[in-house]
């Protein structure tokens, strides 16, 4: 499977991003798909993930009521729609997918095993 994720851009705090990420193959609806973000000199971390009905989504608290994850499966694609940015939102964010990820590694790169190529986010003060 290969994930193309874009979207990402230069943005004055305030502002809004959406992002985006295109999975190939048949087999979209059998993902889990996930959003994480690494900021230079640190480690990747989650961002928001949605069960593959849809049905139910989970954010970090730092994307809570800022950040919305949904996903198209008729496109093959999954979003994060960003509002309200700020300069710490500035980081590459990647999206990930996996058909087995378990509830305790839903917000674990561990859990993920096909990674997007990642789309830079910056965000000005």
């Amino acid at each position: 499977v290969q994930l193309q994720a874009s979207g990402g851009g230069l943005v004055q705090a305030g502002g809004s991003l959406r992002l985006s990420c295109v999975v190939s193959g048949r087999a979209f609806r059998s993902y889990v798909m996930a959003w994480f973000r690494q900021a230079p000199g640190k480690e990747r971390e989650f961002v928001a993930g949605m069960a593959r009905n849809g049905a139910y989504t989970y954010y970090a608290q730092s994307a809570k009521g800022r950040f919305t994850i949904s996903r198209d499966n008729a496109k093959n694609t999954v979003y994060l729609q960003m509002n309200s940015l700020k300069p710490e939102d500035t980081a590459v964010y990647y999206c990930a997918a996996s058909a087995t990820v378990i509830s305790s590694e839903r917000t674990n790169t561990r859990g993920y095993q096909n990674w997007g190529q990642g789309t830079q986010v910056t965000v000005s003060s």
